[in-house]
């Protein structure tokens, strides 16, 4: 299941202008970390009364519980101390790794629209809907989302693998790449696929999207298939490898929470027959 699939647990993302509860969920946030204990079986997050602010922002619900980010710039409540809110996903409930994936990429947004970017005047939480608007000059900013696409490039059983270059993440992945102004999604794939490898493709299949709020982005993955030849022209700022493997030899150190995990998995189990319907 990837990250967002957490059933039965339900997440409510609509907004609306609630009031903190003395026992909700507090979302501390400073320098990228967010203040929580690991528990038995899980991880703890401080609740309201826990924490001395009046300055709350609702953020979402998941099944009966709601949660709210702080404001202000708080001490660390007693017991809890500042961790990341990635790197905890192995050993927490999807439910609450994901909770703590959305905070974090609501409270990035939050501490980083404060001023008005057209004008410079403060800005205010709508009332209305999850928005800040500038009181000076009627200004509206939405949170920021950022297509971008996986892609699982495939020659017959064979599946196109890369690592990136000057980057902590040294695993193996999928083609990958943020949508251009002014592109269709599908020019994104083989335009992405063509700068970091050279290779051309076609034949798109569309697989599945995930919310990655660890990079505040909607990826949406595709498989494709070779058209030309398949030697292979690095991207070597971006990449540090790109390299066919067959289903046999599939790395399977891979995220199972993530996109590019599953569709590595889908292609493992099922090869290009299943994507294709040959």
């Amino acid at each position: 299941m990837m990250l967002q699939e957490i059933a039965p647990h339900i997440y409510h993302n609509e907004y609306r202008p609630a009031e903190p509860k003395a026992t909700d969920p507090a979302i501390l946030w400073r320098d990228g970390k967010i203040a929580m204990q690991l528990c038995e079986g899980g991880v703890c997050l401080p609740q309201v009364a826990q924490v001395e602010s009046s300055a709350w922002q609702y953020l979402f619900c998941i099944d009966e519980t709601d949660y709210f980010l702080c404001m202000e710039d708080v001490l660390c409540p007693e017991g809890f101390e500042w961790l990341p809110s990635r790197g905890v996903d192995d050993s927490i409930p999807q439910h609450a790794s994901f909770a703590l994936a959305v905070a974090a990429s609501l409270a990035r947004w939050y501490s980083g629209r404060r001023f008005c970017g057209a004008c410079g005047e403060r800005m205010q939480h709508s009332d209305k809907e999850r928005a800040m608007v500038c009181p000076a000059c009627g200004k509206i900013v939405y949170p920021t989302i950022s297509p971008a696409v996986i892609v699982g490039v495939a020659d017959g059983e064979k599946l196109l693998l890369t690592r990136y270059a000057g980057r902590p993440f040294n695993r193996y992945a999928l083609v990958a790449g943020f949508n251009e102004i002014g592109e269709g999604i599908e020019a994104t794939v083989k335009r992405e696929v063509k700068e970091e490898t050279g290779l051309d493709v076609g034949d798109l299949r569309f697989f599945a999207s995930q919310p990655w709020c660890f990079s505040d982005s909607l990826l949406m993955g595709f498989y494709c298939r070779l058209t030309g030849e398949n030697r292979i022209v690095l991207q070597e700022d971006e990449l540090a490898e790109a390299r066919w493997f067959t289903r046999e030899e599939l790395p399977e150190n891979h995220s199972r929470l993530s996109l590019t995990g599953n569709m590595i998995e889908f292609f493992r189990e099922n090869g290009p027959a299943a994507i294709w319907g040959e």
